[in-house]
């Protein structure tokens, strides 16, 4: 072991059980926060009233790949997750790039939730109080609380996410449970919503007599599956669980299975509480708040006390999804900044604090980051899109932190993450399999990863196709940052390979930890 992790001190061990971890990566997820906020974009611009299905295929797709990751988990602990995992697979060079791919992807997340939680904050404040606060201020403010929590305590942020998470399920799941037994206006539409082909069915132009734009199933099927993104970082949290050879494996599965069939179930209920019409129209904006798909149906079905309560809970869910991804991208700069070949920024990128041992300079490198981000889009203008006027983007400013700073890094980071998910499927077969570091079940190891890999090249390869033919609406359609999303993966993950390779000749001392700072039991785990 290199004298420079010597010096260093590592994470907390055993700050955090399989409750905390497993709240941790479900907030990640943000169950209230991916329904109220992915629903509308994935109804309103891609597979419309569909969109159930598209949780249902991403449940499948990722239950399948899971089944290999929380495998690996059992062998591998690291903070860096995928980095860690696609380096003990496929080596250092397709760790590095994935790891480049993957933090990235995080530190986006970060940004893009808050400009969600700043959107619909505001509206509350607004709406309930008469306060009227501008977004950039409430995004900024809750950027440096995310700081403040993080730096301190791990533990605290569980705390927080924990109660929130409890709350949200159970009022979601009152509301489904309440429309199952009311109905809807059309019926439960079961051969519309949520049969598999439904997933894959492009919204039509004026479909049930509305006049809603033609969508894309790939943006549905996408939003489907960036309402997941955040279960992996199980994985992440390994080295300050308790026992991660048992903690990290259950929590994942439980969070990919359970998140998938409460997802499904909730986004079918709300299609069919507002009915065919109401539906896409109010998904595109005709109320003004998209969140009104959610909102509407509440009160009429649980009253509009329970509205309140939801729109409060949205608030901090919102806020707690933006602390949870800000844990996990602190831990990949902190797994990645702990390898690099410069002395300097390397003992200060992966330092932890002496008292908390909690990742503080990687926590602070992650917050300046998503404020510059948050501030380069208040100025959205043609540095952003190509045609701002045709995405609406100048005539209502009060919609960029959802419809701009949320929607397009997150289908950004979602495309980075599944090329990531891809390449881990293959580093498992690679570790079990090609390196044979351990023995694999051939169902978990070999079958599992390959088909978990071609469901989610398959999503991709439907995005690629959208973005080659242009969106036909929303404010994705004109996004510089997705009309090049191929190149932006392609490039990232050739400068990943060339600096990996760099490092191997100019450094190789340094480039035999890449992906190898692992707990010291971690190797060989039985």
């Amino acid at each position: 072991m290199s004298t420079n992790k010597d010096s260093q001190q590592g994470l907390r061990k055993g700050a955090i059980g399989l409750t905390a971890v497993l709240f941790m990566a479900v907030a990640n997820a943000a169950p209230i926060t991916a329904m109220s906020f992915n629903m509308p974009v994935g109804v309103g611009w891609g597979n419309g009233i569909g969109a159930p299905a598209g949780f249902l295929f991403a449940t499948i797709v990722l239950s399948i790949f899971a089944i290999g990751f929380s495998a690996m988990a059992k062998h591998v602990t690291t903070a860096g997750a995928f980095y860690g995992f696609i380096s003990q697979g496929l080596g250092q060079v397709w760790g590095m790039a994935a790891g480049l791919l993957a933090t990235i992807s995080y530190i986006l997340f970060e940004g893009t939730l808050i400009g969600g939680f700043a959107f619909f904050a505001s509206n509350t404040l607004s709406s309930m109080a008469g306060i009227s606060v501008n977004w950039l201020i409430l995004a900024i403010g809750g950027m440096i609380l995310i700081w403040v929590l993080t730096y301190f305590d791990i533990t605290v942020a569980a705390v927080v996410l924990g109660v929130t998470l409890v709350a949200e399920v159970l009022l979601l799941a009152a509301f489904g449970l309440s429309v199952a037994f009311k109905g809807g206006p059309d019926g439960f539409m079961v051969s519309e919503t949520i049969s598999p082909m439904a997933a894959f069915t492009n919204l039509e132009a004026g479909a049930f007599g509305s006049s809603v734009a033609a969508g894309t199933a790939a943006l549905g099927i996408f939003f489907a599956f960036w309402s997941w993104i955040g279960f992996e970082t199980t994985a992440a949290y390994g080295e300050e669980s308790k026992d991660p050879k048992r903690v990290v494996p259950r929590a994942t599965m439980i969070a990919v299975i359970g998140l998938g069939l409460f997802y499904t179930f909730v986004s079918w209920m709300v299609v069919v509480a507002n009915g065919r019409k109401a539906t896409v129209e109010v998904s595109t904006y005709s109320t003004g708040n998209p969140i009104d798909l959610w909102l509407i149906p509440v009160t009429d079905n649980l009253g509009s006390l329970t509205t309140s309560f939801y729109r409060v809970l949205l608030v901090i869910g919102s806020f707690a999804c933006a602390l949870a991804f800000h844990n996990a991208a602190s831990r990949y700069v902190f797994a990645l900044g702990r390898e690099l070949p410069f002395a300097g920024v390397r003992n200060r990128l992966s330092s932890t604090h002496p008292k908390h041992q909690s990742p503080a300079v990687a926590s602070t490198v992650v917050t300046a980051i998503n404020i510059v981000m948050v501030l380069l889009f208040t100025t959205f203008s043609t540095a952003w899109t190509s045609d701002p006027a045709e995405a609406g983007a100048t005539s209502d400013p009060s919609l960029i932190p959802y419809g701009v700073i949320y929607t397009v890094p997150s289908l950004v980071g979602t495309a980075f993450i599944l090329v990531v998910q891809v390449i881990c499927s293959f580093a498992v077969i690679g570790y079990f399999w090609g390196k044979k570091k351990h023995k694999g079940n051939v169902l978990t190891t070999l079958v599992a990863p390959l088909v978990g890999a071609a469901g989610m090249i398959y999503a991709l390869s439907l995005l690629f196709g959208a973005v080659g033919s242009g969106f036909a609406a929303g404010y994705q359609s004109n996004s510089l940052m997705v009309k090049y999303l191929p190149y932006e993966i392609a490039g990232t993950l050739i400068f990943g390979l060339l600096y990996a390779l760099w490092v191997k000749s100019k450094h190789p001392e340094i480039y035999e930890e890449i992906g190898r700072t692992t707990m010291e039991e971690a190797h060989e785990r039985a």
